[in-house]
């Protein structure tokens, strides 16, 4: 008796989908609940299960494929799976030993089940995929794994893998061009993006903020935090409270246009960005009015384990009053960051640099961020968004302030 399995409901006003790739072959045992198949949506990837078990048949569906709630893509065969074909012996062969596989056959399986980011590095580095070992789910390769071998790390050979595979050799000369259909992610980014160009009236304003207070509490009480709350102490936690205080004095900067209304909030609910695989997104610290720095700085770490496993739910990514975004880990020194409606402002975080300040009429080095806050200035006017960013820099530059409410 076959089974279909269908595209689930993927949430409120989500109706399709993109196959994105499928993490069974036709002919594999499959496990009740197993993954098959990852599904690419306007907000995250998510991941289809098996209903049954059995051994997975036909797909329905091929990767890059648009598929409608409900809609059958695969179906789940009763039995166990098939038991690998034996090699053929040449026909000439006096019955000799049993004929090893082509080492590329073990090669182009393995690709098969790479993401298209992941082929295109593994192409770009004429990298073997057969021999690295992946770090991903089921043993999947990610993007970093690909990244390390090519940095002439030693990444672990798989046992599968033939002990002299020469890697695949990227054509001498000339030019080449790869065309890699975007994903619907990245599509929803882009569409979003320019949707908030076209209709918000978009500003930036910076400051700078003296990191030093914080660095020294970090670097005191580090050891004590984690071994206390089982969590490293990073400077977000700082930020996320920080901006709790200041979006309290400056609720416009929390607020929304909705039609010819404004609607302001009595929480806050703060998106904030973190790295998948296939880009950026960006879950909700919900009620971050109501969380310790301790609270905060779990909530963050756990999205970001999440994003990049790509388990995040969908009720995740919803909503969301205000934005932070760290461009700084990769190295950022300033930006103008872009809202995220329907949200009316966004805080741009950079990296911290040694630089020369005057402090009591004496030039001294300190570590320095700058701060960048987008806002709609069809809501917010310049000294809101200016006070904002003042108490925000007053508080990490002081955070005996977030003990006390100042």
């Amino acid at each position: 008796m076959a089974t279909e399995v269908k595209v689930p409901v993927l949430g409120e006003s989500i109706t399709e989908a993109t196959i994105g790739e499928w993490l069974k072959k036709p002919g594999d045992a499959v496990a009740v609940d197993e993954p098959i198949a990852s599904l690419e949506t306007d907000k995250v990837a998510v991941e289809v299960p098996s209903p049954v078990a059995g051994v997975m048949g036909e797909q329905v569906a091929k990767p890059g494929d648009t598929v409608q709630v409900g809609a059958v893509i695969a179906i789940i065969e009763d039995g166990a799976a098939a038991a690998p074909v034996p090699a053929k012996a040449e026909a000439a062969a006096p019955a000799p030993a049993a004929i090893a596989p082509a080492p590329a056959a073990a090669g182009d399986d393995h690709v098969m089940t790479l993401s298209p980011a992941v082929r295109r590095l593994v192409l770009e580095h004429g990298l073997d995929p057969s021999a690295i070992k992946g770090t991903g789910r089921d043993g999947r390769l990610t993007k970093e794994d690909v990244l390390a071998a090519a940095a002439g790390h030693k990444p672990e050979v798989s046992a599968a893998a033939p002990a002299a595979a020469a890697p695949v050799s990227a054509p001498s000369g000339g030019r080449r061009e790869e065309r890699v259909r975007m994903t619907r992610l990245r599509q929803t980014i882009a569409t979003r993006l320019k949707d908030a160009q076209n209709t918000a009236a978009i500003l930036t304003t910076f400051n700078d903020v003296d990191m030093t207070a914080v660095m020294e509490a970090r670097a005191k009480y580090k050891d004590l935090f984690e071994k206390k709350h089982g969590v490293r102490l990073g400077f977000m936690g700082f930020f996320v409270k920080a901006a709790v205080m200041a979006l309290k004095d400056m609720p416009a900067v929390n607020a929304s246009i909705e039609g010819d209304e404004i609607v302001y909030h009595d929480y806050v609910d703060i998106s904030v960005a973190v790295s998948a695989p296939n880009g950026l997104v960006v879950p909700v610290i919900r009620d971050a009015q109501d969380m310790s720095v301790a609270t905060v700085e779990k909530t963050i770490g756990d999205f970001g384990k999440r994003a990049k496993d790509g388990t995040l739910k969908m009720e995740e990514m919803k909503g969301g009053t205000f934005t932070i975004s760290n461009g700084g880990v990769f190295g950022s020194l300033l930006s103008t960051p872009i809202i995220n409606p329907p949200q009316s402002a966004v805080l741009g975080l950079h990296r911290i640099d040694q630089r020369p300040v005057v402090v009591d009429g004496q030039i001294v080095i300190r570590p320095m961020m700058y701060l960048a806050l987008s806002y709609d200035h069809r809501l917010i006017d310049g000294r809101e968004a200016v006070t904002f960013l003042v108490a925000l820099k007053n508080a990490i530059e002081d955070p005996t302030r977030l003990l006390i409410d100042l």
